[in-house]
């Protein structure tokens, strides 16, 4: 049977009813911008995760460049990011008018530490983006204390770990301010775009509800210059519905995690994914680093099966950030991690039988045995 990286239609099918009965009521309220849904979403939100203020806005890159817009500091300072993850945390820094300084990450947990911060610290480094990649958390324990000690604003990307925590606290929880996105793959996604800003800080919460409806909380009068960034109440009915099952989604994707590991421990040429101690790892994607990987993705396609790598490009060696000066060989552990993750399908509704073909395919491809 085929094996899709990732099925959505599978949860729909799930929740049908929910869902389809949340977007009726608002069809019905003709109220799509904001309002009593959002309202009632950024509460729930606020609750799960245990912060004081959850502010939606209209995607998880908005989530991060409107904290960065906000950020009193001098145009262009340097903010620094890991090189290894998605292109929206550090476009958002090059949007908001800063330059981003890209960091190299562990290559065992694909996240930054504080050493991998501290080796890319500049005399301009105002902020770090700390992103919490595939579902676990970075340390932010030793990343607060050294951004503390040096005065830097912590904004952290949690746009993958909803959900997932640690002894340090949730994700998104422990920075400043958190940035969630709610886009359709994500294990908490909506019907389209949307994204969260999750703070305990009152002032950042007024600042960042201003900014996100063009600078201003009354109509027409602007204390600032916004943007247009406001979640849709049909994402945020959706989104209500599917926060009810986030955790037992995210507890299946840790038992296929846990099989996966079981099925593929020992085969020569695959290194399977660290989980930190402590922390809980929701898997919003099961990463292996894999010996030909590209072979390997060719081989698990000829079987009918779905994968995906995230990220084949650092972003350092990106084309549009050529005018930073970065050359290949400046960040080698990202460079090396490009050339080998490839990411497997762990959604929810996976399955037994689909997972453990999956993983015979890859154990037949570097000659080993089925798993028995």
């Amino acid at each position: 049977m085929s094996v899709p990286l990732l099925d959505l239609t599978a949860q729909y099918a799930s929740i049908r009813d929910e869902l389809d009965e949340a977007v009726a009521k608002v069809v019905e309220s003709q109220y799509f911008v904001l309002g009593p849904e959002v309202e009632a979403f950024e509460a729930e939100m606020a609750e799960y995760l245990g912060v004081k203020h959850a502010v939606g806005c209209a995607s998880g890159t908005d989530a991060l460049l409107l904290p960065l817009m906000a950020l009193e500091a001098e145009p262009c300072s340097d903010v620094i990011v890991p090189s290894f993850t998605f292109f929206a945390t550090a476009g958002a820094v090059w949007n908001a008018g800063h330059r981003p300084v890209f960091c190299d990450v562990d290559p065992e947990t694909f996240n930054v530490t504080a050493e991998t911060l501290e080796a890319a610290w500049t005399d301009r480094t105002v902020a770090v983006v700390p992103v919490h990649l595939f579902g676990q958390m970075a340390p932010m324990d030793e990343i607060m204390e050294l951004a503390r000690d040096r005065g830097a604003f912590v904004l952290e990307d949690a746009a993958q770990a909803i959900g997932a925590d640690s002894p340090d606290g949730s994700a998104g929880t422990v920075g400043d301010v958190g940035a969630l996105s709610f886009f359709p793959t994500k294990n908490l996604g909506g019907f389209g775009d949307g994204g969260m800003m999750v703070t305990d800080d009152d002032a950042w919460a007024q600042k960042l509800g201003k900014l996100r409806v063009h600078g201003g909380r009354q109509m027409y009068h602007h204390e600032m210059v916004g943007t247009n960034s406001r979640l849709d109440a049909l994402q945020a009915a959706v989104l209500r519905v599917k926060l009810r099952h986030l955790d037992d989604w995210a507890a299946q994707r840790g038992e296929n995690a846990c099989a996966y590991h079981g099925l593929l421990s020992g085969v020569d040429g695959v290194e399977l994914p660290v989980a930190r101690d402590g922390v809980r790892h929701v898997y919003n994607q099961y990463t292996l680093k894999a010996d030909r990987r590209d072979e390997l993705r060719e081989f698990l396609a000829g079987e009918g099966i779905g994968s995906g790598v995230y990220y084949p490009v650092p972003l350092h060696r990106q084309a549009c950030f050529e005018s930073l000066g970065y050359q290949q060989g400046d960040l080698p552990g990202t460079e090396a991690l490009c050339d080998r993750v490839i990411s497997l399908p762990i959604f929810p509704e996976l399955g037994g039988e689909r997972l453990e073909q999956v993983a015979d395919a890859i154990r037949r491809f570097y000659g080993e045995p089925a798993s028995e």
